[in-house]
């Protein structure tokens, strides 16, 4: 029998984001995935290495490149459509749960178990919580690198996502922002010397 999961996954890279925004540096969903997935780990070592924290930063790496995978049926729903009214937040988390298990059904059913914890997270776990700051962080990213390209559509989603990462409390995310954020709005030559 032929399974069909990761051809769905691969087009994750068809998947637009920030569409009803102008961008200069266009953004799909595996490209921000793999930047995610990168972001999650660094917060846990942190966390881990600094905090005392207790964190699998492999399993936090992979919670956040499955994060968006719903997307690949749902397509990107942006974030003022899907937060701005709650029934419509409901019925499209709704709508993510159903396309989760069209997807889980798509790989053999031995293979089901191993990555329900990783397409159906605890919602409430600490890995998830790394999982939504890492998101976070590059939704700051973008709005710093839109900007730095002269891109003034990001100024305000900017200052939102900046002002709602300074208020989680988690001082590894803290840390990261001010570590290794500010390089995203430099220029190459800027973060080569």
């Amino acid at each position: 029998m032929t399974y069909h999961f990761y051809a769905y996954l691969s087009r994750m890279k068809l998947i637009q984001r920030w569409g009803l925004m102008r961008n200069l540096i266009p953004e799909n969903d595996m490209e921000h995935a793999m930047q995610a997935a990168m972001i999650a780990h660094a917060l846990a070592v942190i966390g881990n290495t600094r905090y005392g924290r207790d964190y699998n930063a492999e399993h936090v790496m992979a919670l956040a490149l499955f994060h968006d995978i719903s997307e690949v049926i749902t397509g990107d729903l942006p974030t003022p459509v899907k937060h701005n009214n709650p029934k419509i937040k409901a019925e499209y988390h709704k709508i993510e749960r159903i396309a989760i298990q069209r997807l889980k059904q798509m790989l053999p059913r031995d293979l089901q178990p191993a990555y329900e914890p990783l397409i159906n997270p605890e919602q409430d776990s600490p890995d998830w919580r790394l999982v939504k700051a890492a998101d976070r962080i590059c939704g700051y990213i973008k709005c710093l690198e839109e900007t730095k390209a002269g891109n003034n559509e990001f100024l305000e989603a900017r200052d939102s996502i900046l002002a709602t990462l300074h208020a989680i409390d988690l001082p590894e995310v803290q840390d990261f922002i001010r570590q290794f954020v500010p390089g995203f709005g430099m220029s190459l030559d800027q973060i080569s010397r």
